[in-house]
């Protein structure tokens, strides 16, 4: 689609484009507005920024992409841009900053948002890449949703009485157990068509596996039990020498925010206490533990591309679709996104969701740890600048792939990568397992 200047492509994509910017932002103030300034310029965590750091971090960097690159407009507050600068801050340090306070931080915002409204109406999106298909739109929707899941995440670490409220995932509609079989064979990986895929996600390529098995669903929370009461926290058969090291130092004995309630345990959320219900999918669970787990259960976590071809790979056509269940953006049928719900759905709650192969809530409940190292696909180019993605790659990070529910849809999609540090358990973070196929079963 790389048209456009007044036709109706233009007008479309400008639609398109205000709706998303207008939807991240409504967003943004639900997260910011629902605590008082206090809290704001709180920090709740060292692993997290205060709510008001991260508030006026997408204003900033709007105006850095929007109205200076561009708009070509005249900057706003040039003045604070090393505040904002998450590589020149680190988190633990940005409280001790002189950031803006909540009120000038939300005017500061304003001002930025009225003008890239202005701009974005004499916008050409066919002059140069950044802008063609509305990419620089794009990747600004797509960074602000991204804070807005960090500061979901801020909130969970929070304390004081609970200040969301949001309708239960809905009921498990399927039953969902077992594994699938996904059969030796190539597959696309990654995509060369997404318009506002980011610059880690390009370009297609041909992967090819050997046969595997991958779980149906997330694990579970009653899976993830029964390995804590058979031991697996006190036993370094599971666990890696770098993953047992770091549940010693850090006395780990369940995933982050449960505690035992005398009959079992008590999970944490956004303020209330409730029972662990056994069919959700775990989460705030660290790669180590996902590993020591995959392990104990005679498995291991996927590679990437194995999350990717379960994910996306049609065996119908040989294609791979953007979604499992097809082309089409998500809906709240398809699965469980964008803080609609403040928990994951237990398994079999989306089966309008499913892969062509018949696996489960790949999008959407929980980020899935793979077992992958974070790097640029074969022929990978930075863009529009090396600090998005390829700083990161490297063995310190592991993958993580198709989002929570507190990802939004702009910033989620079969091909969309996330990448964190082995150790985190913040995150909204599960997992699933795969194994290799033994002999008899790769014939079938």
């Amino acid at each position: 689609m790389t048209e456009t200047t007044d036709g109706p492509d233009g007008v479309r994509l400008r639609e398109h484009i205000a709706t998303e910017l207008a939807r991240a932002r409504a967003r943004t103030e639900v997260l910011t507005d629902v605590v008082d300034d206090a809290d704001l310029v709180r920090q709740h965590s060292p692993l997290m920024s205060p709510l008001v750091w991260d508030l006026a971090h997408v204003g900033n960097q709007e105006e850095l992409w929007l109205v200076r690159d561009v708009g070509g407009r005249e900057p706003v507050r040039q003045d604070i841009d090393e505040l904002y600068d998450a590589f020149k801050q680190p988190r633990r340090d940005r409280p001790a900053l002189p950031l803006l306070p909540p009120p000038q931080a939300r005017a500061y915002v304003a001002t930025v948002r009225d003008k890239v409204f202005d701009l974005l109406d004499g916008v050409t999106f066919t002059d140069r890449r950044l802008v063609a298909d509305g990419f620089a739109f794009g990747m600004i929707v797509q960074h602000e949703q991204q804070h807005d899941e960090t500061m979901l995440a801020t909130h969970q670490l929070r304390s004081g009485p609970a200040v969301f409220d949001a309708p239960p995932p809905p009921e498990p509609r399927v039953r969902v157990g077992g594994e699938v079989l996904v059969p030796a064979g190539e597959f696309t990986m990654g995509t060369d068509t997404d318009p506002w895929a980011l610059d880690n996600e390009r370009p297609a390529h041909r992967v090819h596996l050997p046969v595997y098995l991958i779980d149906t669903a997330p694990v579970t929370n009653a899976a993830y039990a029964a390995f804590i009461a058979e031991g697996g926290y006190h036993d370094p058969r599971w666990w890696s020498a770098a993953g047992w090291a770091h549940r010693q130092e850090m006395g780990l004995t369940a995933p982050l925010h449960w505690h035992p309630d005398g009959q079992g345990w008590a999970y944490r959320r956004f303020g209330r206490w409730a029972p662990v219900r056994d069919d959700e999918p775990v989460v705030h669970v660290s790669w180590y533990e996902a590993q020591a787990y995959a392990a104990w259960a005679g498995k291991r976590l996927p590679t990437e591309a194995e999350w990717e071809k379960a994910a996306r790979w049609d065996p119908a056509t040989g294609r791979s679709r953007r979604y499992p269940w097809g082309d089409g953006d998500p809906t709240t049928n398809h699965a469980n996104l964008g803080q609609q719900h403040l928990w994951p759905a237990p398994v079999g709650a989306y089966p309008a969701g499913v892969s062509p192969l018949g696996v489960h809530q790949l999008i959407g409940d929980v980020w899935e740890w793979t077992s992958t190292t974070f790097r640029g696909h074969p022929g990978f180019t930075a863009f529009p600048y090396r600090e998005y993605s390829e700083v990161f790659f490297g063995d310190d990070y592991r993958v993580l792939r198709g989002g929570s529910f507190g990802t939004d849809r702009a910033a989620c999609r079969g091909t969309f990568r996330n990448w964190d540090y082995p150790i985190r358990r913040q995150i909204f973070s599960g997992f699933r397992c795969a194994r290799d196929a033994g002999p008899e079963e790769a014939s079938e």
